[in-house]
């Protein structure tokens, strides 16, 4: 077994068990011209993903891949890199409605994936829509931690979703460690367990592919061993996005080395780097656990405590070549740092010295 794919629902779903009402797609006839099968067509309802590791550019990736089209409506924008999603804007519940009735009123997709679902607002005009437009299949995967897990959906979007939503799918696919949140007393063979190692945005895949097949008419089953095999030959690509953090972050380290006496503002670096200030702190955190800005005050504490250490230099002239505006400002900096203030610190430097150098005169003492 795949390590990727964790296991199936308590028994096998056969076909049809979903409940759904089909309906009957009609071909159109053109006078003296054949008869011309239209192209299945997948809808997917999820939010967008800037890395395209994931979300509606995922889903479209995978479905045209596998010959069918695809079409989409948007739930939520992401703001988020390769290092991960710093923001949200959740689309209000009528756009979202809009969205549903134009695509589907004009295209009507057999098939319905559904991913992120943020509020219960969103999820009541998908089910909505659902209930009015009786696809033929739907596939919910969803979208309830980040890929640094963090919860995406609040528990009343929860609720909702297993009392609302789980009776209209086909096909529920999660990881296992999600299942445990959203499954509770709900008992059904229609959930697909994912094993938790998988990487960001393969379920997804996961999902989408599972979508492609059930609209070609394969058996629940038969579609979730094509998925499997769709991304089993996806995982062997070694085209996973890579962004640039590490040679930022090594970038950054190496010119507050050589400028943190004469510079000390976060946004002169990311502005030598061409970055904003928000990825530059993304990355300090990620790689080092720090902020930008404690990481210059580290560089400046210990180019302070060297001079205080080396040299008979004032606390005044120091002062003014690591750009405080006084001796004062230095001292409530370096006492907040180091729990000493400059004076303190030196005298304690001198103390250890003095007992480093004669330790007899201690032991007398």
């Amino acid at each position: 077994m795949s390590p990727f794919f964790f296991s199936f629902a308590r028994r096998k779903i056969q076909d049809g068990e979903s409940g759904w009402c089909h309906t009957e797609r009609q071909s159109y006839h053109i006078a003296n011209s054949p008869v011309y099968e239209t192209m299945k067509t997948i809808l997917t309802i999820t939010g967008s993903d800037s890395t395209s590791e994931s979300g509606v550019q995922a889903d479209i990736r995978t479905i045209t891949a596998l010959g069918v089209k695809a079409v989409s409506v948007i739930t939520s924008v992401t703001i988020q890199n390769t290092i991960g999603i710093q923001d949200f804007y959740d689309l209000p519940a009528p756009v979202v409605s809009g969205q549903l009735d134009a695509i589907i009123n004009d295209v009507e997709p057999e098939v319905v994936k559904i991913g992120m679902i943020r509020s219960a607002d969103v999820l009541a005009v998908i089910v909505g829509a659902l209930k009015k437009y009786k696809p033929t299949a739907v596939v919910y995967d969803p979208i309830l931690f980040s890929s640094r897990g963090d919860r995406l959906m609040g528990m009343d979007a929860i609720e909702q979703v297993r009392s609302q939503l789980f009776p209209l799918c086909t096909v529920i696919v999660m990881r296992k460690r999600e299942s445990t949140l959203l499954l509770k007393d709900y008992i059904k063979d229609n959930v697909c367990l994912l094993d938790d190692s998988v990487e960001h945005g393969y379920a997804n895949s996961f999902a989408s592919a599972l979508s492609v097949y059930l609209s070609q008419g394969q058996d629940t089953t038969t579609a979730m061993a094509s998925a499997q095999a769709f991304i089993s030959r996806q995982t062997a690509k070694p085209d996973k996005l890579q962004g640039r953090s590490g040679e930022l972050y090594n970038e950054f380290i190496s010119r507050v080395s050589e400028q943190y006496g004469q510079n000390s503002d976060v946004a002169h670096y990311a502005d030598i780097l061409n970055v904003s200030g928000r990825y530059l702190a993304q990355v300090c955190r990620r790689i080092a656990g720090k902020s930008p800005k404690n990481i210059i005050d580290s560089y400046i504490v210990k180019g302070i405590t060297v001079r205080l250490a080396t040299t008979d230099d004032t606390i005044q002239a120091i002062a003014c070549d690591f750009g405080f505006a006084n001796q004062a400002h230095l001292s409530k900096f370096f006492k907040n740092q180091m729990g000493l203030s400059p004076t303190e610190y030196r005298r304690k430097v001198s103390q250890e010295a003095a007992g480093i150098a004669t330790p007899a005169t201690h032991r007398r003492k």
